[in-house]
């Protein structure tokens, strides 16, 4: 939906909106805000909001920057609090003297869209699923890895316990203007899976936080805590963020072509080979935790390998069924930890690339690669996916190529931040090493 500045005016006198949440994520894709009252609304839609991003992950030495709000993320929340209703903008970040602050996520997808557009192209639209556990709270109210759930994949009540809880956040959803195509229970017990309409990218990472914010939301009315970590349980398959991704030139999905045997088009093998040529680069943006590397690991339906396949679920990128407009590519590997709006553009700008360089994937995958031998694997030229955080740092850090695209003070704060975390994890005695070494030596 299309809205001016005297339309969100209006709005919120009409609606007796009271409070409204201007929004901003810092590098890793919090979701931060600064409410103000219906009041200020006339400073806000006139980016006159201002706020101390000094203490912020990404913002340090910022004292000061802009709120600059983008009018078409204007949404009510489908609540209403005993003081009003509340309402929110989603923010763009920038310096006082009205430059764009060379920090702010959402800058560096406009950013990619920018060069896509300077390629020719319309729209990048991607179609998300986010997967996630619902956990049962202990007394104090606390997040615990507890389920009461017995359900499988696509079971229904009374085995799926957080029935009623999905039926909810799907609801909320709608309200908020989404249009969900389907939700279900997952493989694990406690798991889900809500999938909504595919949008523009810059759209679609919008929606992506938002998403996240209703479950959680609804989940904690339930009584329960909503997780998207990525590997909260071992032993069970672990949450993921596909993206299914289409490139539209003059209104068509430049993906489709009928006249190829698979119905994709040579554009298609040339964006999925720049994917693949910089999933290994990436990975520390699609894949930011210690947590990620648990997932991505042989057996849990979740890639290990850097290939393509025009069926099965375990390579990097799938080919799912649907052609014509429906045609899309299905970036299997990156997590809901991850901050949408670099994982989308950091995505959008490997296929590019390899659209740019004309790049061949190599002959796609028929076999489920969790059961082929490393030899077979090497004899076709399969490389893998990093195996741990400590080696997705390292290739992250010898990257030009990352570093050109998300600019160096993104970079720069990144790769401090992941490698002071890393160092943690590295001086943390966990409970498996105890359970295992304790009484053996």
């Amino acid at each position: 939906m299309s809205y001016t500045k005297e339309d969100i005016i209006r709005i919120v006198k009409e609606e007796d909106i009271e409070f409204i949440r201007m929004q901003f994520v810092d590098i890793f894709g919090q979701l931060k805000n600064v409410a103000i009252t219906a009041s200020q609304i006339e400073k806000a839609v006139n980016n006159q909001i201002t706020f101390d991003g000094s203490s912020i992950e990404g913002y340090t030495r910022i004292n000061e920057s802009d709120h600059y709000p983008d009018l078409n993320s204007f949404a009510i929340f489908p609540w209403r609090p005993a003081q009003g209703k509340v309402a929110r903008l989603i923010c763009d970040v920038y310096n006082p003297d009205g430059t764009p602050f060379v920090g702010d996520p959402r800058g560096v997808l406009r950013r990619v869209l920018q060069r896509s557009r300077d390629m020719g192209f319309d729209a990048f639209n991607i179609g998300p699923e986010l997967e996630f556990f619902l956990f049962e709270t202990d007394d104090q109210g606390h997040a615990t890895t507890l389920t009461r759930d017995e359900a499988g994949y696509f079971d229904l009540g009374p085995l799926d316990h957080g029935e009623s809880t999905r039926r909810e956040i799907c609801l909320a959803l709608e309200a908020l203007g989404f249009e969900i195509e389907a939700s279900h229970h997952e493989c694990a017990a406690g798991q889900h899976e809500i999938d909504f309409k595919y949008d523009n990218a810059l759209r679609t990472a919008d929606n992506i936080l938002t998403f996240k914010f209703i479950v959680k939301y609804i989940a904690k009315r339930h009584g329960l805590y909503a997780s998207f970590m990525p590997k909260p349980i071992t032993g069970v398959d672990g949450s993921g963020m596909h993206l299914n991704m289409s490139l539209w030139k003059n209104g068509k999905n430049i993906f489709a072509d009928s006249k190829n045997e698979l119905g994709i088009s040579d554009e298609a093998f040339y964006f999925m080979a720049g994917v693949m040529e910089h999933a290994n680069e990436m990975c520390l943006i699609t894949n930011p935790l210690v947590n990620s590397y648990k997932r991505i690991v042989p057996g849990y339906e979740a890639p290990v390998d850097v290939s393509w396949s025009p069926s099965n679920r375990s390579p990097l990128i799938r080919v799912p069924a649907a052609r014509g407009s429906g045609t899309r590519l299905e970036f299997r590997s990156p997590d809901s930890a991850a901050n949408p709006y670099l994982a989308l553009a950091v995505s959008l700008a490997a296929g590019l690339d390899g659209i740019k360089r004309k790049l061949t994937p190599g002959k796609g995958s028929m076999k489920n690669q969790y059961e082929m031998a490393e030899g077979e694997k090497q004899e076709a030229g399969i490389n893998t996916l990093p195996r741990d955080m400590k080696e997705a740092l390292e290739i992250f850090k010898q990257s030009t190529y990352m570093k050109e695209l998300l600019g160096d003070h993104i970079f720069n704060k990144y790769v401090e931040a992941k490698s002071a975390e890393w160092e943690s994890y590295q001086q943390f005695v966990s409970q498996w090493e105890v359970d295992r070494y304790l009484y053996k030596i």
